[in-house]
């Protein structure tokens, strides 16, 4: 608190933490939005993409999903995996943007290629569907095997598709069924 009145942008960033997950103080979002505001004022990455999600959630602030977007924009272009996530599934969904396929497997590039599972798991429905990108099964089949090499239920669960139709990978009854079994473990009911 002591930094983060000194406008320290870490400092503001991490007591936003604080007070919107309760640790050290009572659980309060609308502090956790203000000092995160604060954070996100001053370029704060992490800070820009938390407070993307207190709109898009409408936690602590009326939900707004152009606010939303504004926010995820910010952090995204300063190379957040996270806000680049968020800001695709904006993009796939309509939400505070038009919908825009393109801009949803471009965002969703972003994240994945920095690691985030569920980018590379949502970029191989892309490539699957031709949402956004030229249908290529083969492409496909190579994100969802990167996700579910992380434990990603949705990845192994499409994986397992893939090997069962035989898209983007030969056709493995064995390899769809291995597949299936890691996301059921998961709880993943499809």
């Amino acid at each position: 608190r002591k930094a983060a009145e000194q406008g320290s942008a870490r400092a503001q960033f991490n007591l936003g933490v604080c007070y919107e997950h309760g640790k050290g103080v009572a659980q309060d979002y609308g502090q956790a939005v203000e000092w995160y505001r604060k954070a996100a004022g001053q370029g704060h990455a992490n800070a820009q993409c938390n407070l993307g999600l207190c709109y898009y959630n409408g936690k602590g602030v009326a939900q707004d999903y152009g606010q939303a977007v504004e926010w995820y924009r910010k952090a995204a272009e300063q190379g957040s995996a996270r806000a680049q996530f968020n800001l695709g599934v904006c993009y796939e969904r309509g939400e505070g943007v038009d919908k825009d396929y393109r801009q949803a497997a471009a965002w969703y590039r972003k994240a994945a290629e920095q690691g985030v599972a569920r980018a590379e798991s949502n970029l191989g429905i892309c490539y699957a569907l031709g949402r956004g990108v030229a249908q290529d099964y083969v492409c496909a089949a190579e994100w969802f095997r990167k996700a579910a090499e992380q434990g990603n239920a949705r990845g192994e669960f499409n994986l397992g598709i893939c090997y069962a139709l035989g898209r983007g990978v030969a056709q493995d009854y064995g390899q769809a069924v291995e597949w299936y079994r890691k996301a059921a473990d998961q709880g993943d009911a499809d």
